[in-house]
């Protein structure tokens, strides 16, 4: 299929389907696994931080995170142009699913002081989701029109938030039932990383049965390895960051909040427990309403960009994600902590939908996994520095989570900022011309 043929063309709605299936699949790993439950168990078990503890916990926990994301920094784009010169982006997809599915598994045998373990599994299974990631959003140019794009996208968050929701949902009853038995964490935590290798595993089955691989083949120069060819077309795409200006000062916008939303993500249940006294069950019960938020969030901003514009929508949620975290910090009471978490739960929906619709519009049909593993490098470049900020400010503070939540929001304001500079308009027909 040709370029301008993909950019008009609309996949049907069962192809389109098994596309967001994925995220609902790859959902229950970052809700369990990084938002929810291993996160704080990490902290208070596995690496021994009690309530009144100095932040060497939280510290580690953002190491582990940094490092893996770190290494998805510098492979991203290639990965993404090698996917694209081989037109093998499914097949790439299977290895990082099946990459993750195995690693979370394995965190089930993760005991009390499997320090170096947990964090070099948790590095593997993050690499690989996080590379998933990228592989299926580069999917989108292909099965969806410029015009649809938000909407699309923004469905696909959405299956995802409720995804995220169904596996907690199921490991919360999990959960409760265990305690009624008497068993502890150490019991009930290895049997919600079955649980939640299981789904995704499962759940992904629709994406590799129904999504077409559109890609075309392309020829390989003589002697020339597809490493090399990554690499190649990496250095091409960032030595056309004139031609493709809009991109790039949108990747740097995204790069700059998205140190804010990493930072939220990977840390809410750490802070909900450390910062505000929260027990397991509460923690899992507040993420599961935030999902529905989330979800919510992310299906109803996905229509209102593709009528507003991507970048004014954007532009209103990081007002909304400023808001919520300077309310978190001066807040005491748990019932207003469940109103601002509600306020994160539309602004993080409506967000991450809105960032990965704009990529899409903004990158050309036939390079769409190339952009995307620019996209993931951003991204990740904020995995990398946001938690490892707060993680830091953490330590240095003696255990401040309010503190170092505050100074999350610097980051919103920055990408606020920068966002300003990117024109639309003039991004999409960067994308639409010819090389």
């Amino acid at each position: 299929m040709s370029a301008p043929e993909a950019r008009g063309f609309r996949a049907p709605r069962r192809e389109i389907l098994a596309w967001a299936m994925y995220d609902f699949a790859n959902s229950g790993y970052t809700t369990v696994v990084l938002t929810a439950i291993f996160n704080a168990y990490f902290v208070a078990v596995v690496a021994g931080e009690g309530a009144d503890g100095n932040g060497a916990g939280t510290l580690l926990w953002t190491v582990a995170l940094g490092v893996s994301n770190l290494v998805v920094l510098v492979s991203a784009p290639v990965i993404g142009a090698i996917a694209d010169h081989r037109a093998s982006k499914k097949r790439f997809l299977a290895l990082t699913t099946l990459g993750c599915v195995v690693a979370t598994a394995l965190l089930g045998f993760v005991d009390s002081g499997d320090v170096a373990l947990a964090m070099l599994l948790v590095g593997v299974a993050t690499f690989m989701f996080s590379s998933g990631e990228n592989l299926v959003a580069a999917f989108l140019p292909e099965i969806a029109p410029a015009r649809d794009m938000g909407r699309i996208s923004g469905y696909g968050w959405s299956l995802g938030y409720v995804g995220g929701l169904a596996v907690l949902g199921a490991c919360l009853a999990y959960i409760t039932w265990a305690e009624s038995q008497g068993q502890n964490a150490t019991q009930y935590v290895p049997v919600t990383m079955w649980i939640t290798a299981a789904v995704f595993g499962l759940a992904a089955a629709p994406t590799f049965l129904w999504l077409r691989e559109r890609g075309v083949r392309q020829a390989m120069a003589p002697r020339e390895g597809y490493v090399a060819a990554g690499f190649a077309r990496v250095r091409r795409t960032l030595a056309e960051a004139r031609r493709f200006r809009d991109l790039f000062r949108f990747l740097l916008s995204l790069a700059t909040y998205y140190c804010g939303i990493n930072t939220v993500v990977v840390l809410a249940a750490v802070y909900a427990q450390q910062a505000m006294g929260f027990g397991t069950q509460e923690t899992i019960v507040l993420i599961l309403v935030v999902n529905v938020t989330a979800s919510v969030g992310a299906f109803v901003f996905g229509h209102v960009q593709d009528r507003l514009g991507s970048v004014r929508t954007l532009g209103a949620t990081l007002l909304l994600w400023i808001a919520a975290l300077v309310l978190a910090f001066f807040i005491e009471s748990r019932s207003a902590f469940w109103v601002v978490a509600n306020m994160v739960g539309l602004a993080l929906g409506a967000s991450q939908s809105a960032g990965r619709a704009l990529i899409g519009q903004f990158a050309p049909p036939d390079r769409a996994a190339e952009f995307f593993g620019l996209w993931g490098l951003a991204g990740k470049l904020a995995a990398v520095i946001g938690p490892l900020v707060y993680g830091g400010i953490t330590y240095a503070s003696r255990g401040d989570h309010r503190l170092a939540l505050l100074s999350t929001a610097l980051f919103f304001i920055a990408g606020l900022l920068l966002l300003f500079g990117v024109d639309e308009d003039r991004g999409r027909a960067a994308a639409r011309a010819g090389p």
